[in-house]
């Protein structure tokens, strides 16, 4: 979608992708075009800044990454990798080399490859069951991809009042 005067929801499909899938994927671009929009001029010195005991901002751009990468893996059928693993240790740490466009890109190139593989799901499959973590939590593959969608919407809305909140002060 090349302007912004509809949510992605509103844009019609997006070729390729199973329709069951769509509202995921819809979520998944919305989130993409939001997290720009809400840190397109956002400060890199309050990117690790908490605000009322809240998460930062740089942890939610980390963390959706994160979620997303970690709920493809488990759709696949996948366990996490180390490197999966240390990434989740580390979505919240202090960094003050990190600059908010690598954020940005992290999640861009996340998103684009979450649509690759949606491309690939027969949508007959969607309902097979997957599990979740060490501890083997019953899912599928449709509950996984949705999952990661609305746990993205939540978080750039997290992000939002967390940036809104920071920005309002200097």
């Amino acid at each position: 979608m090349d302007n912004d005067e509809y949510e992605f929801w509103l844009s019609g499909p997006i070729q390729g992708v199973p329709d069951l899938l769509q509202p995921a994927a819809h979520a998944l671009l919305q989130s993409e075009q939001e997290l720009k929009k809400y840190t397109s001029d956002f400060p890199k010195e309050l990117l690790w800044a908490k605000t009322a005991g809240r998460a930062s901002v740089g942890f939610h751009m980390n963390h959706i990454t994160g979620v997303l990468d970690r709920m493809l893996t488990y759709a696949k059928g996948e366990s996490l990798t180390d490197v999966q693993f240390q990434f989740l240790k580390k979505e919240g740490a202090f960094n003050l080399t990190t600059e908010v466009v690598d954020l940005q890109e992290q999640f861009s190139t996340k998103v684009e490859e979450a649509l690759a593989y949606f491309k690939t799901i027969p949508e007959q499959t969607l309902t097979e069951k997957r599990t979740v973590g060490r501890k083997k939590l019953p899912s599928t593959v449709v509950g996984l991809l949705f999952h990661a969608a609305e746990h993205s919407q939540r978080h750039i809305g997290q992000l939002l009042v967390t940036a809104s909140v920071l920005q309002s002060k200097i």
